[in-house]
């Protein structure tokens, strides 16, 4: 089996294709590797600070807190697993050779199905961690606080602390909670607090356990379509149930490109006119539902100079920020697809590897 060294070393990601399901990607898998992006990355002469918003971690204390559950939730049998528990030389040494400037941290929400008091001590623990973690380092470490989202009082609370406090940068969220999608009228403090704190909420999924069946087989289907699936379904609510009409100022970064959604959304705006019995007349949205696309932050994370071109065509290139999904080998040199997308200016690529992050988590640039 390829290890976790293995890609850090050659950073053959093709290697991935087959560790995950044979799918017969052996053909190539040892071909040659164009010369990859180090630090410190210039465009156009200028040096600039790329910034990974899509990079994971997990800390024992919290697991500690969950008991024998907690290899299962927070080591689950995927490539890069283990080094979710972050060693600082070594996971430095990673962002290096993947020429990343600094990671903004983010835990995969495994508590949302826990009872109130027990997930909000995984909270404070996590986030107590993730403050000293990014005060140890803090021009390469920054942080999304975890947030207790079955309860959205405590989650209001948590924010504002992990903001004002703690130095954090907002907040990761899962795709749904406990089967409530996130339109739903009990999340409006949640999101009134983050408009009011000017900090963002990165959406990442979590799969979808009701289509597990149709999805067994070959592929691993759970995360390669459902994980994509789940975040336009969220994104999808917060546009027609006109949750971002309520909260314009409300900042969303959407993992993996956004899902589908991108790619497909002028389907939305015909949807309520062909299928008017399918919409809610009391829902009357101030603009085209791609319109909100405006006000989404997309990841990287698609892989080719075509797939970020077309997704900077739906959204926009202020809207599309760096994303690797690291320790996870999806992505092990997201700095390069960007530099080789022809269609980008070099301000447009500057933008895109750090310059929109720093705006957008009010961070220095140089």
């Amino acid at each position: 089996m390829t290890t976790r060294r293995d890609f850090l070393r050659n950073g053959t990601a093709a290697a991935a294709g087959i560790v995950f399901c044979s799918c017969g990607l052996l053909k190539g898998a040892h071909a040659q590797q164009p010369a990859r992006q180090t630090l410190p990355v210039t465009v156009g002469g200028r040096r600039i600070k790329t910034i990974d918003v899509h990079a994971h971690c997990h800390f024992h204390e919290a697991g500690a807190l969950i008991g024998p559950d907690a290899a299962k939730l927070q080591i689950p049998p995927v490539n890069g697993a283990e080094e979710a528990f972050i060693e600082v030389d070594k996971r430095i040494a990673a962002m290096d050779s993947q020429a990343i400037d600094m990671e903004v941290l983010s835990i995969n929400p495994f508590w949302y199905d826990r009872d109130r008091d027990l997930a909000a001590q995984i909270v404070k623990v996590q986030n107590e961690k993730l403050a000293e973690l990014c005060a140890s380092k803090p021009d390469r470490f920054a942080a999304f606080a975890s947030l207790t989202l079955q309860a959205p009082d405590l989650a209001v609370q948590e924010l504002e602390t992990a903001v004002k406090k703690q130095g954090l940068k907002g907040a990761a969220i899962g795709d749904v909670v406990n089967g409530v999608e996130f339109s739903d009228p009990k999340f409006n403090p949640v999101w009134a607090k983050a408009e009011e704190l000017g900090v963002p909420l990165f959406i990442h999924p979590q799969g979808i356990p009701e289509l597990n069946k149709r999805l067994a087989g070959n592929g691993w289907l759970g995360n390669t379509i459902a994980n994509p699936l789940g975040t336009t379904i969220a994104l999808s609510h917060l546009i027609f149930e006109g949750t971002f009409d309520r909260f314009p100022g409300l900042k969303v970064i959407a993992a993996h490109g956004g899902g589908y959604l991108p790619s497909y959304a002028d389907r939305s705006d015909h949807a309520c006119l062909v299928g008017p019995k399918g919409c809610n007349p009391d829902v009357k949205l101030k603009k085209k539902p791609t319109e909100y696309l405006k006000q989404i932050y997309f990841d990287s994370l698609i892989f080719e100079p075509e797939a970020i071109r077309h997704l900077i065509a739906q959204v926009g290139v202020g809207q599309v920020v760096l994303g690797s999904d690291y320790p996870y080998p999806w992505e092990m040199h997201p700095v390069d697809p960007i530099l080789a997308t022809a269609s980008l200016s070099e301000d447009e690529k500057a933008d895109i590897l750090g310059r929109t992050a720093a705006k957008l988590f009010s961070m220095k640039t140089g």
